[in-house]
Parts: structure tokens; sequence; C-alpha cells
């Protein structure tokens, strides 16, 4: 028996990063790139090492590389805590697996460190299979729960449910993650919008070394938990441009998206410090008339625009400095 299962990236078109902290946002999958997991039937549970999870080296100048290029941490730990969640979560519900072991092993395409969601990708594409393999069926409305809890309870990574969600129901979901139903149940409430209401769209991405999200949101968590003003604005206002770019979605006015998105930069940039290279991408598409923020915690930017000639323009100034350019798939 072979289980294959895919997790897409994902971009947050508005009201991110407000969704680790009570807000709302409205993400979409991108189905470019993908996180693939592949597991079967073996004499012993087995993790197979992937291409980011070197462990034998040319020499010191190879590993110095490698650690440039991926950073610390390989997916290998990704999988350890994913099976040992899974295992609590089968054992909280009564359920006993049955007594047969898998060999795993992963696979992603999705840039690492610029705010594409690459790790919750991997979570959620070995759930899947490792639900598979063992003729499981976790709620569609927990699968996000649980992914998140790897991450932020196994791993001390500090994440929002936005990714998990969408990478679970894929396609295009508003978010309500309102405190009194994430506490008292896991989950926000979610709803499905047609991939079709939206604007044209584009995505950006660097290529050279970026930090992972957990150390753009460390400093975020510890402002809001000690109730910083400006922090605290902030998400609330986060949370409105969702709600505003939703209505405008259903009403038919698309083209309204991208003002609110570019109060969505304005008002992370205010809050937080952007980095030159970051900072260059949205003022890359700006110059274009384009309105961009950023897709994730930085490193990448999802960006619209009212005319469609100008796409051409902005693929040839990103590519120029630099940058990877593409359109995203949803369906």
């Amino acid at each position: 028996m072979i289980v294959k299962k895919q997790a897409y990236a994902r971009a947050g078109l508005v009201g991110n990063p407000s969704d680790g902290y009570f807000g709302k946002t409205i993400s979409l999958i991108v189905k470019n790139m993908s996180a693939t997991v592949t597991l079967w039937e073996s004499p012993e549970l087995t993790i197979e090492l992937s291409d980011r999870d070197k462990t034998r080296f040319r020499n010191i100048y190879d590993l110095h590389r490698e650690v440039n290029r991926f950073g610390y941490y390989s997916g290998l730990r990704l999988l350890k805590a994913t099976m040992k969640r899974f295992a609590e979560w089968c054992e909280k519900r009564c359920i006993m697996l049955p007594n047969r072991n898998f060999t795993v092993r992963y696979a992603s395409n999705i840039p690492r460190h610029v705010g594409l969601a690459g790790s919750s990708a991997i979570i959620t594409a070995f759930l899947r299979a490792m639900a598979e393999f063992y003729e499981l069926s976790i709620p569609l409305v927990e699968q996000p729960t649980l992914v998140l809890a790897v991450e932020t309870e196994e791993l001390g990574i500090s994440a929002g449910l936005q990714d998990r969600v969408i990478q679970a129901y894929e396609g295009v979901v508003y978010m309500d993650f309102r405190r009194d139903l994430v506490e008292s149940t896991g989950h926000g409430e979610y709803e499905r919008l047609s991939p079709d209401l939206l604007p044209p769209l584009f995505i950006a991405y660097r290529t050279d070394l970026q930090e992972g999200s957990e150390v753009f949101h460390n400093n975020i968590r510890m402002r809001f938990n000690t109730g910083d003003t400006a922090v605290l604005d902030a998400m609330k206002r986060f949370a409105e441009l969702a709600q505003l770019s939703r209505e405008a979605l259903l009403s038919g006015r698309p083209e309204r998206i991208g003002e609110y998105m570019d109060e969505n930069f304005d008002l992370r940039a205010s809050i937080y410090p952007i980095s030159e290279r970051n900072r260059q991408m949205v003022q890359i598409g700006r110059q274009l008339s384009a309105h961009v923020k950023f897709s994730g915690s930085g490193g990448a930017i999802i960006g619209t625009y009212d005319d469609h000639d100008v796409f051409p323009a902005l693929e040839k100034a990103y590519v120029e400095a630099g940058f990877k350019i593409f359109r995203p798939r949803i369906v």
C-alpha cells in the first residue's frame, strides 16, 4: 500500500497577521508549489532523509552553504512532531491504531523562509497521508487546529491558524478567529469564497536567505501579550480590512481590495521594522501602480493591479531586481 498526499503553498490576501491574535483574514491556496508526503508499509517505522536533511558533507564549507540555504531546522522535526501529535489525537479519542508501520518520505518545492507556509504544508500533507494509511477520518474543521498544535505546542513556533486553515480547505477562505469561538472550540469560523470573485493577482518572493516566521511573530506576540496599544489597534484594523475585503468581493467590487492591501502593509510597517530588501519588493509594485502586501511573515509579497497590461512590466522589474514572480494558481 502506497499513500501519496500533497498540500500547497498559501498567500494571505488581507488581514494577516491578525489570525494569531483573534482577528480575521482572507487567504488563498497557491497550487504552483507543493509539499508531497509519500508513505508505504514497512517492517519498522522509518523516516527517509530528503535533500534538505543532509547529514554528510564534502567539507565544512559545504555544510556552511547548506546552513545558509536551508537553516538549521530540517523537515525531520516536522515529521516527528506530527507523528507524536497524531498518536495523541488518536489516544484522546480512544482510537487504537493497527500494528502497522510505514516508511515516510517528503519533498517540497515551496521556498523556505519566505512566508509561503512551507512547513505547515509538510505537516498537513503528512497528516492526510497517515489518516489514509490508518483508514481514519479527521474532521476538516479539526485539521488546522491539529497542525497548529504540532508547530506551537510541540516545536515552540509562534503561528496562527490561517495557514493551516487554507491548506486544509484550499481555494479561497474568509476566516473569523474571534476570541470566544477560538477559546471555546479551538477553531474559528470559516467561509469559502469563490476564486472568481478575486481581482488579478501576482506573487513575488526573495531567493536569498530569510528568517522563519517565528522570528517575526515572537516580537509581535510579546507586545500583544503586554498590551502594547499600537499592536492591539493594528490587529483590530487588520481584522476590519479583511471584513471590508470580504464585503467588497461579495458585492462585485474586487477593485476595492487594492487599497485594503496597501493599508495592510503600511499598518504592518508601522508596528514592525521592514528590511530594505523586503520593502523593495513592495516599492517595485507600487511604482508600477500595483497594490502590494506581504503574503505571510516576510520574504514574499502578493499584489493586485487594475490593468492587465501592467503584468509584463511587473515581471520585468521584479526579475531584474533578483526576485521570482508568478501568477498564483488557485483552482
